[in-house]
């Protein structure tokens, strides 16, 4: 396992300044929200991407990719009822996937649920066929570019679309490409009915990437939440990847967050030894 913090937490921090303490304290990676470069990544040109994938390198910080995808720019929508809404979407998420391979990250998270929710009047069955092709036009370019998609369940409190682990894999099993896979956030994932362990252990070969948040949104070891469990049915599955701190509550400092995250689960790992 491998531990990653997620950038968007680091407010006002330039890209490299989150590399460099990153590696500082421990880490092996960092995960970015675009929103946090540019309000599009399209606007990032291949000079500035070549320097941020020169700045994470010269650290030994590996960009782990992308997260937080579609929250901007404005009017995206995986499976809105409109075609020319989801044309834009799509080739906003192919130029996502571009970024990503640019800057040398690996796997994009699909949250969004504001991008995503089901909308009164609008008919599941369709929205969900609108959202698996939306993603599967997208998995040959992934595929070309070296990077992973991970659907992500969340939470009930946050979205009616794919809101449980279950959901999330039947998406996977329908569109069928080795470049289209699931992940498992502990935040979203402790409101299902399935525990986190079980759900780690159901995704299989499936599973790509893990979120490490508390049920509270906090870090992890900034709550109630047991990572125990969590840490040692990844050790049983020989889960290799990234485990990757995302908070939603920013409180009380970025490096308070970051060292005590890392610090509480390399110290669950150690015990696991």
């Amino acid at each position: 396992m491998k531990f990653a913090t997620c950038n968007e937490y680091f407010e006002g921090w330039p890209i490299e300044k989150v590399f460099h303490y990153a590696a500082e304290i421990g880490y092996d990676g960092v995960e970015i929200a675009p929103f946090t470069l540019a309000p599009s990544v399209e606007d990032v040109g291949d000079g500035r991407r070549r320097e941020i994938r020169q700045a994470a390198a010269s650290t030994g910080i590996e960009i782990v990719g992308l997260h937080w995808l579609l929250i901007s720019p404005e009017g995206l929508y995986i499976n809105h009822p409109d075609a020319g809404t989801r044309t834009r979407t799509r080739e906003y998420f192919r130029s996502l996937i571009d970024f990503c391979g640019d800057v040398g990250g690996e796997v994009m998270i699909i949250g969004s649920p504001q991008q995503r929710n089901v909308q009164e009047g609008w008919d599941f069955s369709q929205a969900w066929e609108r959202a698996r092709d939306t993603f599967a036009d997208c998995a040959g370019l992934a595929a070309e570019r070296g990077v992973i998609l991970c659907i992500e369940a969340l939470s009930k409190e946050q979205t009616n679309f794919i809101d449980s682990a279950a959901e999330a894999r039947r998406m996977v099993a329908e569109i069928d490409h080795p470049h289209f896979r699931t992940m498992v956030d502990v935040c979203s994932g402790s409101t299902d009915d399935v525990p986190v362990a079980e759900q780690l252990r159901a995704a299989g070969n499936h599973l790509f990437h893990v979120h490490v948040n508390d049920a509270n949104k906090r870090g992890p070891g900034f709550g109630a939440t047991d990572f125990v469990p969590v840490l040692s049915t990844l050790k049983a599955i020989n889960y290799e990847r990234y485990l990757s701190v995302e908070v939603f509550d920013f409180a009380p400092d970025p490096r308070t967050i970051a060292a005590g995250s890392l610090s509480y689960l390399r110290g669950i790992a150690a015990a696991l030894k």
